[in-house]
């Protein structure tokens, strides 16, 4: 009667754990930001109404940077309309354009007293030049007020916006970065909204039409990727003649984001960047905290450098 009587009761369904972001292994844990100078960026940032890619993306490197007056500014709203799933940023309706914005913006670097600006944005595929424009005024109000302020800027790929990436390259930036972010195979799920080879005839129009701008592109790790995946993305890469090339580890923003596959250990980072510069890249970056615009004014001044070394050696 026991056995019977135990039987009779309800089973309790078992409860599911909760999902939980892999921990972070010691080389990518950074200190939180507590300097003065973050705190008069911050303050400068709000007073001027603009949005940084730096607190939108949740970079881990703020502190340092904004420690060094160095800010990513990210123009045209703070709303993406496309919803990749390893961006931080907001995504839906996007906000009302800034008529305003390129000035708050030179007037945001010529506060800094930057040397060299990062201005990237969201994806506005409403717009009809996908706010290539925008990007243009920006450059011209910052080369007004500030013309020793060398200009990068990090696009989206404008996709079936006819004359956008020709603008932005007419406006004659630095520096014009676009990411491919992750190899082919992953972009349906990290990427869905935008086409790899589209972003590689980008990066290629750009050295095309004007061989004088360097041309960037960066991707993650850590997404479930395979190592002979990423050394065909950087043979791609220098087909269009790309200079520079930033590797970083991908960490997850929320729960609601794609998990981490695994954190890669710095020594493969290290390898990485041996492969990436025997295949002719002017500056690699690669390491578990790399970002698109970490370190982008130091990396700047080597860049020029790399490529004056490099005149000099072909005589």
């Amino acid at each position: 009667m026991a056995s019977d009587t135990l039987s009779s009761q309800p089973v309790m369904p078992a409860v599911p754990a909760a999902p939980r972001r892999a921990p972070k292994p010691d080389w990518i844990r950074v200190k939180a930001p507590t300097s003065p100078a973050y705190a008069e960026t911050r303050r400068l940032m709000r007073h001027l109404n603009l949005n940084t890619v730096c607190e939108e993306a949740a970079c881990p490197n703020i502190g340092e940077c904004w420690a060094k007056r160095h800010a990513t500014v990210m123009i045209l709203g703070s709303v993406c309309t496309r919803a990749c799933r390893f961006c931080n940023v907001a995504t839906g309706r996007p906000d009302q354009l800034d008529p305003h914005e390129p000035d708050h913006v030179a007037e945001a670097v010529a506060g800094l007293g930057l040397s060299h600006v990062v201005v990237t944005s969201v994806d506005r595929d409403d717009l009809d030049d996908g706010g290539a424009g925008h990007f243009v005024r920006c450059i011209e109000r910052i080369r007004a007020t500030s013309p020793a302020t060398t200009i990068e800027v990090l696009t989206p790929d404008f996709r079936n916006k006819e004359g956008a990436i020709a603008a932005v390259i007419a406006a004659r930036p630095d520096v014009y970065n676009h990411n491919l972010e992750t190899v082919p195979r992953l972009y349906a799920t990290v990427r869905p909204g935008a086409r790899y080879f589209h972003s590689l005839r980008l990066l290629d129009q750009v050295k095309s039409s004007d061989p004088e701008i360097f041309t960037k592109s960066g991707i993650m790790v850590g997404l479930g990727e395979e190592r002979r995946e990423i050394y065909q993305v950087m043979d791609d890469l220098r087909s269009a003649n790309v200079d520079f090339l930033t590797i970083g580890q991908y960490l997850q923003p929320t729960l609601a984001h794609l998990p981490v596959d695994r954190f890669v250990p710095p020594a493969e980072f290290e390898q990485y960047r041996q492969a990436a510069s025997g295949r002719g890249f002017l500056q690699v970056s690669a390491s578990p905290l790399t970002r698109s615009s970490y370190h982008a004014d130091e990396d700047f001044r080597r860049l020029r450098a790399a490529r004056a070394e490099r005149l000099v050696r072909a005589g």
